[in-house]
């Protein structure tokens, strides 16, 4: 589905705060509330997965981030995804490429916790490499077409 500029402004509202009012949104790009909400209703069908909110985790006590990159052999994949897929722990779980079958973000109180879950997976589930990656810092997070005043410079470089 290919998006008119007028539209990836709208979405870029939306993935800027979900929660702003369609009227605000209308006075700032003085398109009508009812095609707003129009068009909201459209791409909630066709392409908006879920409406959610970023949490800062280590305001919560959850002190511990780390992006980890596991290989399993084949007769556990399934098995590590749908344990992964339920564990309280796990953000975000991805299937990747290039020697390693899942990257999954974690969420711990403390780095023991982390690691002695780690420990259990390669045990309990074989796994036969991983890498861990800490996060330290976010810098930038979900913040891709959340930019209004950018959506209009998304135009190709005239090569000349």
């Amino acid at each position: 589905m290919e998006l008119k500029v007028k539209e990836k402004v709208l979405l870029s509202h939306f993935r800027k705060n979900a929660r702003e009012s369609l009227t605000a949104i209308s006075r700032r790009t003085r398109v009508p509330v009812s095609t707003i909400f129009d068009k909201l209703r459209q791409y909630e069908r066709s392409f908006v997965k879920k409406h959610t909110t970023l949490i800062d985790f280590s305001k919560l006590g959850y002190l511990t981030r780390a992006n980890v990159m596991l290989k399993v052999a084949v007769e556990h994949r399934q098995v590590l995804r749908d344990f992964l897929l339920k564990h309280e722990n796990v953000n975000s779980l991805f299937k990747v490429n290039n020697g390693y079958d899942f990257l999954a973000e974690m969420v711990f109180r403390h780095i023991k916790d982390l690691e002695d879950f780690l420990e259990m997976l390669e045990i309990k589930y074989k796994v036969q490499n991983k890498t861990v990656f800490y996060v330290i810092e976010d810098i930038c997070r979900e913040e891709f077409m959340s930019k209004p005043e950018l959506v209009q410079l998304e135009v190709c470089p005239q090569v000349g």
